[in-house]
């Protein structure tokens, strides 16, 4: 398998990385590369080791063996909150939002650092921050909502929401897991726009299971089957590779990445 040229020095790598848990392999031998400002979309059947892989890179979880680096510095051995300040942030399957805040004090809570929750939302942002929210609301279509408590947000804009959030930390890698799960047709279109939008200042991996949506990114597609990379390229050519219909199709044996 060779991995997609990033056409310079990559801002993350994953090199020959296995993880094992008491002998099942959940990951094995996986290589990956991104370059800085790229989109890329991973997908894979239920056990093909996604989410194990995001855990890695965030370090939630150490490998067994491999490496990960990031801006050229060794992630392995490092604690999450760190790796985090250095520039990883990761949005799960389900929206974490404050809910019983509103759309522009979550987003206050995400810009601001230090982090003094409660002298923020009183006390208010310098004219620069407060700028920086306004923006932040503006590029997820929020700013008609400002005031709005987060919990009465539909589930997609609480997913533009939280996307908001991570961007206001200033990540140069942002990893999304699974974001237009449960959209409309209409929100998931709005989703990868934004992404795409994104992408450029930020680098972005997307983990997702629907294929019109990573087709309407228009990224490099890396398919992971069994815990290794099976293939990489466009999504016509990854569609059109025998191994990822074989194993779309269900007729290799069952996945146990």
């Amino acid at each position: 398998m060779t991995m997609l040229s990033t056409g310079g020095e990559a801002l993350l790598e994953l090199k020959q990385i296995t993880v094992s848990f008491d002998g099942f392999l959940a990951l094995r031998d996986l290589n990956l590369s991104l370059a800085p400002g790229e989109l890329r979309a991973v997908i894979g059947p239920n056990g093909a080791g996604k989410t194990t892989f995001l855990d890695v890179i965030t370090g939630k979880t150490a490998p067994t063996e491999g490496d990960v680096v990031f801006k050229g510095c060794s992630l392995l051995g490092r604690a999450e909150h760190r790796i985090a300040r250095m520039g990883i942030g990761r949005k799960f399957q389900s929206p974490r939002v404050f809910e019983h805040l509103s759309v522009q004090d979550n987003l206050v809570l995400a810009v601001n650092q230090p982090k003094q929750p409660w002298s923020l939302l009183v006390g208010g942002l310098n004219a620069s921050k407060r700028d920086q929210v306004h923006h932040l609301m503006s590029i997820v279509n929020l700013q008609n909502r400002a005031d709005w408590v987060a919990g009465s947000l539909s589930h997609g804009q609480k997913q533009w929401l939280e996307i908001a959030m991570l961007v206001g930390q200033d990540p140069d890698l942002l990893l999304v897991d699974e974001p237009v799960a449960g959209l409309t047709d209409e929100e998931t279109d709005l989703t990868a726009d934004l992404l795409k939008s994104l992408a450029g200042d930020h680098t972005v991996l997307v983990i997702e299971h629907d294929m019109e949506f990573i087709r309407r990114l228009e990224s490099p597609v890396t398919v992971l089957h069994q815990g290794h990379v099976l293939c990489e390229g466009t999504m016509d050519q990854v569609q059109a590779d025998p191994r990822v219909i074989e194993v779309y199709l269900g007729t290799t044996e069952e996945d146990n990445g």
